[in-house]
C-alpha cells in the first residue's frame, strides 16, 4: 500500500469501489485496487472543492454598493487577467478571461496547499501540471478552430508554400513540445521547492523554515503567472487572423 494523506485515506475508505468503476470503465487498474485514489488525485480534488465553494460564497455576496473584501480580491485578479489578455490577445480578449483565471486560481491554490500541514502540493505531481498543460493545449487549438475555421491549418504551413511539408511538421513538433513545456517547468519548480522546505523543515523544525514557507509562496505565484502568461500567448496566437 502507497503512503497516504489523511484525505486520501477518507476518500479510498468510502470511493475506492466507484474510483475502480470508473478506471475499469476505461480499462484500466489501479496498482492498489483498495487505494485507487493517490495523493495527488486526492488534493485536485480538494482544490476543485474550495474553489467551487470559493466562486459560491463570492457570487452569494456580490454587491455594488459595499463589496467585500473577496469581492474586492477576486475582483483584483479579474482585472489583472483582462488587462494581460488585452494587450496580448487583442481583440474578443473577453471571451478567454474566464478559462484564464481558473486556469490560474486552480493552479495557484494547487501550489500553495502543500503549506498546509497535513497536505501536500498538488503541482509537485507531474500528473497535475501534464493535465493542466493538456487542457490548454486542447483549448487554445479548440479556439484557434473556431475562430477561424479551416484558415487555422493556415498556421502550421508557413509563409512560403513549397516549404508546407517541413514547416507542418516542425510546427506540429513545436506545439506538441509545448505541453512537455508547460509540464516540467511547473512540476519542476514546486517538486524542487516542496524538497527544499522539506529538508530544512527536517533539519531546523522551528524558525528557518518559514523562510522557505514563503519562498514556496513566492514561486508557486510566479510559476502561476508564468502558465497564464503561455497560455494567453498560446490562445493569441491561434486566434489572430494574420495567419
Amino acid at each position: 500500500m502507497p503512503e497516504q494523506l489523511w484525505l486520501t485515506a477518507l476518500l479510498n475508505r468510502y470511493f475506492a469501489g466507484v474510483a475502480n468503476a470508473i478506471l475499469n470503465a476505461f480499462h484500466l487498474h489501479a496498482a492498489y485496487p483498495r487505494a485507487p485514489i493517490t495523493n495527488y488525485m486526492a488534493m485536485q480534488l480538494l482544490v476543485f472543492v474550495l474553489l467551487v465553494l470559493f466562486f459560491a460564497i463570492v457570487r452569494a455576496r456580490l454587491s455594488v454598493d459595499d463589496p467585500g473584501a473577496l469581492q474586492h480580491v477576486i475582483e483584483s485578479i479579474n482585472s489583472f487577467i483582462s488587462e494581460q489578455s488585452q494587450e496580448v490577445i487583442g481583440h474578443d480578449y473577453e471571451r478567454y478571461v474566464g478559462y484564464l483565471t481558473v486556469l490560474g486560481l486552480f493552479i495557484l491554490v494547487g501550489c500553495l496547499i502543500g503549506l498546509v500541514p497535513g497536505f501536500e502540493t498538488a503541482t509537485a505531481s507531474p500528473s497535475v501540471p501534464l493535465g493542466c498543460a493538456l487542457v490548454t493545449w486542447f483549448y487554445y487549438h479548440f479556439q484557434g478552430i473556431r475562430k477561424n475555421g479551416f484558415g487555422y491549418v493556415k498556421n502550421f504551413l508557413g509563409p512560403v508554400w513549397w516549404l508546407a511539408p517541413l514547416m507542418f511538421v516542425i510546427e506540429v513538433c513545436s506545439h506538441l513540445a509545448r505541453v512537455l513545456s508547460l509540464t516540467i517547468r511547473l512540476f519542476a519548480n514546486m517538486f524542487a521547492s516542496d524538497m527544499v522546505t522539506l529538508v530544512f523543515f527536517t533539519l531546523f523544525p522551528i524558525g528557518i523554515p518559514i523562510i522557505f514557507m514563503l519562498l514556496h509562496a513566492g514561486v508557486a505565484i510566479i510559476q502561476t503567472y508564468i502558465f497564464v502568461l503561455l497560455a494567453t500567448v498560446y490562445i493569441g496566437e491561434a486566434v489572430a487572423h494574420e495567419h
